[in-house]
């Protein structure tokens, strides 16, 4: 397996939650693009899109992912924004740079995780119920899965037969990588 490890997804997958836990377990460091990009840029994602739109935000992700995997650290677990690996070549990028996983979720289970969320940080949903947020998933989450299951791996959220959510799905994702990443480690 190539190093670093990319977590890509939908928001609301647990990117951030399973990378930190992952890392934790594995004894690397983690990254969450997002909260690099706000200290590289001095603004959030949401607020950067909001002063100088979405185009804007796409090219200085872009560049803060590069600007990361040149630095000598090779084992980092990286959670990427939702909507990184849609745009221009990024899937491609993260496949030459590392490995990527895809956490997997069905549209009605992020919007139940997005709702228990502060939704400020997530201008689209914010202000939306459950079945609003569903309404905005379903479709882009539609017209991004061919960009995220490009990913090295795709990972299917771990859901109890009957549908629910229990609390411990980003827990057993991270054992899960956990597992797979020990059992391909060269």
């Amino acid at each position: 397996m190539v190093y670093p490890i990319y977590l890509i997804g939908y928001m609301g997958a647990g990117k951030t939650t399973v990378g930190r836990l992952l890392a934790e377990r594995l004894g690397w460091h983690f990254v969450d693009l997002d909260e690099a990009f706000h200290e590289i840029h001095g603004l959030s994602p949401a607020d950067y899109i909001r002063t100088y739109g979405i185009e804007a935000f796409r090219r200085k992700e872009k560049y803060v992912v590069e600007d990361l995997a040149e630095l000598p650290i090779e084992k980092v677990v990286y959670a990427t924004g939702g909507g990184y690996p849609c745009w221009e070549d990024n899937m491609e990028c993260l496949r030459e740079l590392g490995t990527s996983f895809y956490l997997r979720w069905q549209p009605h289970h992020l919007a139940q995780r997005l709702a228990l969320t502060d939704l400020s940080e997530r201008p689209v949903f914010d202000g939306k119920d459950a079945s609003e947020i569903i309404d905005i998933i379903s479709p882009q989450l539609e017209a991004r899965s061919p960009y995220y299951e490009q990913a090295d791996y795709i990972l299917d959220a771990p859901v109890a037969d009957d549908g629910t959510l229990d609390g411990s799905e980003d827990e057993q994702l991270a054992e899960q990588l956990y597992n797979m990443i020990i059992s391909n480690d060269d």
